[in-house]
C-alpha cells in the first residue's frame, strides 16, 4: 500500500478500535524520513508541547533552551514575571542566541552581537545603520503560546490552537491529590536514543510486558494482571492508565514500599496503585504514592529521540531524614528496569525496519495504546484531508477538541 494515500490513512482507523480487535500502527509511521516529516505537520506545529517545569525559571532572567523535533526553543522568565517562550533563532543569520540554562539581562546573539530583552525584542544592532530600510522596532524573536499546568510549561508554534487546560479536565481530576504544582522538582535529565518517540511513549504505557520482562523483586509488586484503562473523551488532550499493587504504598525499591515521604494529600485508593498520566506528544508522568516521574518526549528524527527525565517529590521531602541516600535507593532501583526497556525500545525499532514487521494486535493488557492510538490517528488523518483541501471530518477528537 502507498504510504501517502486514502487508503493508507483511512485504514489507520483499524488501530482505534476497541482493544480486542485492534491493529497497531503500521511500521512505517515509526521509521519512515518522509513519515515524519508529516508528522511535525499533523502533531508538532499544532499541539501543546510540553518543554520544562515552572521550577526552571523561577526567578526573572532565568532561562532555558530545548528542542523539539528540530525547532530550537528559549524559555525564559520577564521582568514582569511571566514565562515567556520564543524562537532561540537569531533574525539576522539564524545563530542561536543562547544555549544551555542560566540567568540574563537579555540574550546577545554571540555571532554579531544583536541583543535581544527577555521578552524577544531586538533592543540592540550595530552597524545597522546603513542598511536600507531596516527598523530595529520591527525585528523579535517569533514568539510562541504559552500554557501552565500543574506547574509544566506547555508551548504552542499554533497561535490559533485552543488552550489546553479544558481538554484536560478528566487527567487533572485523577491525579489531582499528588497536587503537582506544590511538589518540589530535583534537576532533570537529559539523554539521546536510537528509536522513535512513540516506540518509546508506548512502551512507557505498557503494563503487558511489566510481569515478564521485568520479573523480580524490583517489580513483582505490580502485576499486569491488575491493569485498567480508564476510557478517555474524544477531545481529550490526554488519557490514564492505573496498575494496581500488591500492597498501598508500593515503590520501586528493594523495600517495595515508598522510602520517601508520601504525597500528603493522596487517597486510599491513590495509594494502592500506580497512576500513569500521558499528555501526547510530549509529556509522560509515572505516579507513586512517594514520587512522580516525568518524561518529556523531544523527537530529533525518525528513529531518534531525545528524552529529559525528571523526578518531583513531596513538598519537604528534600529535607527528610536520609533523603539522598533514599532516593538513590530507588534511582538505582529504577535504572534496572529502565535499562531493560531501553533494550527493548531498541531492539523494536530495528524489528520496525524489517520487511518482516506487520500490523500486530493487542492484548487486553494494552489498553493503553489503543488511548494512545486514537489520539494519534485522528490527527494524521486531519492533516491528511488538509493536504487534500479538505475539511477534518467534523467527528474526528480533534474537531471535537
Amino acid at each position: 500500500m502507498t504510504l501517502f494515500s486514502d487508503a493508507f490513512f483511512d485504514g489507520l482507523s483499524s488501530s482505534t478500535l476497541e482493544v480486542g480487535a485492534a491493529q497497531t500502527l503500521p511500521p512505517a509511521c515509526y521509521t519512515d524520513a518522509a513519515f515524519y516529516d508529516f508528522e511535525k505537520a499533523a502533531l508538532f506545529d499544532r499541539e501543546w508541547l510540553c518543554v520544562g517545569r515552572v521550577d526552571q525559571v523561577r526567578e526573572p532572567g532565568d532561562f532555558f533552551t530545548t528542542e523539539i523535533a528540530g525547532e530550537p526553543i528559549l524559555v525564559t522568565r520577564n521582568r514582569a514575571g511571566e514565562i515567556k517562550a520564543m524562537s532561540s533563532v537569531c533574525q539576522h543569520r539564524a545563530m542561536l542566541v543562547a544555549e544551555g540554562k542560566g540567568n540574563a539581562r537579555g540574550f546577545v546573539c554571540p555571532y554579531h552581537h544583536w541583543v535581544y530583552s527577555l521578552n524577544g525584542d531586538l533592543v540592540n544592532a550595530p552597524a545597522m545603520d546603513r542598511t536600507c530600510g531596516f527598523d530595529k522596532k520591527t525585528v523579535k524573536l517569533p514568539g510562541f503560546k504559552v500554557e501552565i499546568w500543574l506547574g509544566f510549561i506547555f508551548v504552542n508554534f499554533d497561535d490559533t490552537a485552543p488552550p489546553l487546560a479544558p481538554r484536560l479536565q478528566n487527567v487533572e481530576a485523577a491525579i489531582a491529590n499528588f497536587d503537582l504544582e506544590a511538589a518540589e522538582a530535583l534537576e532533570p535529565m537529559t539523554g539521546q536514543f536510537a528509536w522513535n518517540w512513540k516506540v518509546m511513549f508506548e512502551n512507557n504505557n505498557d503494563g503487558y510486558h511489566a510481569s515478564k520482562l521485568h520479573r523480580g523483586v524490583l517489580h513483582d509488586f505490580i502485576p499486569s494482571e491488575l491493569a485498567s484503562f480508564p476510557e478517555a473523551a474524544p477531545g481529550d488532550a490526554g488519557f490514564l492508565r492505573y496498575n494496581g499493587t500488591l500492597h498501598p504504598d508500593a515503590s520501586f525499591n528493594p523495600t517495595q514500599k515508598a522510602v520517601l515521604p508520601i504525597f500528603p494529600k493522596l487517597s486510599d485508593e491513590d495509594r494502592g496503585r500506580a497512576t500513569f498520566a500521558n499528555i501526547p506528544p510530549t509529556l509522560s508522568l509515572v505516579m507513586t504514592s512517594d514520587m512522580v516521574i516525568y518524561l518529556i518526549l523531544r523527537p530529533t528524527g525518525p528513529e531518534t529521540m531525545a528524552q529529559d527525565t525528571g523526578v518531583l517529590v513531596a513538598p519537604g521531602a528534600r529535607e527528610s531524614y536520609g533523603f539522598k541516600e533514599r532516593l538513590e535507593m530507588i534511582m538505582t532501583s529504577a535504572g534496572q528496569i529502565i535499562a531493560q526497556d531501553m533494550h527493548v525500545d531498541e531492539l523494536v525499532q530495528k524489528g520496525l525496519r524489517s520487511r518482516f514487521a506487520i500490523r500486530g494486535r493487542y492484548s487486553w493488557q494494552e489498553g493503553a495504546q489503543v488511548q494512545f492510538n486514537r489520539w494519534l490517528a485522528p490527527r494524521y488523518q486531519a492533516q491528511w484531508a488538509r493536504m487534500q483541501g479538505q475539511p477534518a471530518a467534523p467527528s474526528t477528537p480533534v474537531e471535537a477538541a
